[in-house]
């Protein structure tokens, strides 16, 4: 079985943000504006927090903070990170880390070990307590999706919904024009993954836009298979999607159907097909052992150069369509040169048995 590296990423920026309440103006998106040197700051008040609303549950490997560097370090002393699921009581719900203390300008991480939740808090118990917090990373580990990190295209891009969006972990809860992929209206449009070699696929997850207009999304087909005839969308059916909720995560069972690509499309006229993630799990790649027969018209003999570099290129060609590209064929050793003579057929007997 193959496995896809695991892949960790900071999903901080994908959720919305809030704090008890605010210095100028000093709000809670700061502590994710990618800058350390512009910081979230409550007023100072008892048992100060900032919450980081994830809009879906997560687990979550590890948590980093970013302390203030030109002043009141020890502030972030005692602050505690929680992680749960409970918005209107979130003092009550899990502790990952209590933070002893972050130096000047520094960034800690604390190891959360796969806590679960949709919030994430970050407060500091007692009265007359200010939260400061530079910058916040949420990380979560994506494994096995064999989708990551491949090739996708799509039959048409509208503005900057392009088809990688698809792939790039971010639901697109918040911003969806820098999270999803989306053709242009259009006659049948469709979007593909290419897996890079054939895998057998044993689902199939596709997360649905959540501002807007999920009822795009149906009738859209999920297709796998080696071709790329009509751009891969007359292989085979693993589902059809007949609906998926406003910014929801569905899930469809392919029988581990055996495939390089992977297609969505959907029939019919002035249709959009937006995608705000898809997922591809499965096992592979799938190496089979095949005869291969190839006839070479010609009376040079794989002696010459040129003719065993043209069977090196027509096996090439064979793999390619049976969804093995990236394989490099060349010759370890000179092949063995046999010539075999068709026999004669015995001669006939002209003379009648009497």
């Amino acid at each position: 079985m193959f496995s896809i590296d695991h892949i960790l990423v900071n999903i901080a920026a994908w959720g919305t943000v809030s704090q008890s309440t605010s210095l100028n103006n000093l709000n809670g998106i700061y502590a994710l504006d990618g800058k350390n040197y512009t910081c979230a700051h409550t007023l100072t008040q008892s048992d100060p927090w900032w919450m980081l609303d994830l809009l879906k549950t997560y687990s979550v490997n590890r948590v980093t903070i970013t302390n203030r560097f030109d002043c009141c370090n020890t502030r972030i002393n005692g602050s505690e990170i929680r992680i749960g699921n409970n918005s209107s009581d979130f003092f009550s719900n899990p502790v990952c880390a209590v933070v002893s203390t972050i130096p000047a300008g520094a960034t800690y991480s604390y190891s959360c070990d796969g806590m679960e939740g949709r919030y994430v808090t970050v407060n500091i118990p007692g009265d007359s307590k200010i939260l400061t917090l530079c910058e916040v990373g949420v990380y979560v580990i994506f494994q096995d999706n064999l989708s990551a990190g491949r090739n996708v295209t799509q039959s048409s891009t509208y503005g900057l919904w392009s088809a990688e969006h698809a792939i790039d972990f971010n639901p697109g809860l918040t911003k969806s024009w820098s999270a999803c992929s989306s053709t242009k209206v259009q006659t049948n449009p469709w979007w593909r993954v290419d897996l890079s070699s054939v895998y057998r696929v044993s689902s199939v997850v596709i997360t649905n836009r959540l501002d807007c207009c999920p009822e795009r999304i149906n009738g859209a087909e999920i297709r796998i298979g080696n071709s790329l005839e009509n751009n891969g969308n007359n292989n085979p059916i693993c589902a059809v999607i007949s609906s998926i909720p406003a910014g929801v995560s569905s899930t469809y069972i392919c029988n581990d159907m055996e495939g390089r690509y992977m297609n969505l499309s959907i029939p019919g006229d002035s249709r959009i097909l937006t995608l705000c993630e898809v997922e591809v799990y499965g096992e592979g790649p799938l190496l089979k052992k095949t005869l291969v027969k190839i006839k070479l018209k010609s009376s040079s003999t794989l002696s010459e150069p040129e003719m065993r570099a043209q069977l090196l290129s027509q096996l090439q060609s064979v793999l390619e369509e049976r969804g093995f590209s990236d394989v490099t064929l060349k010759w370890s050793q000179p092949p063995e040169m046999e010539v075999k003579r068709k026999e004669a057929a015995p001669a006939q007997s002209a003379r009648r048995k009497r």
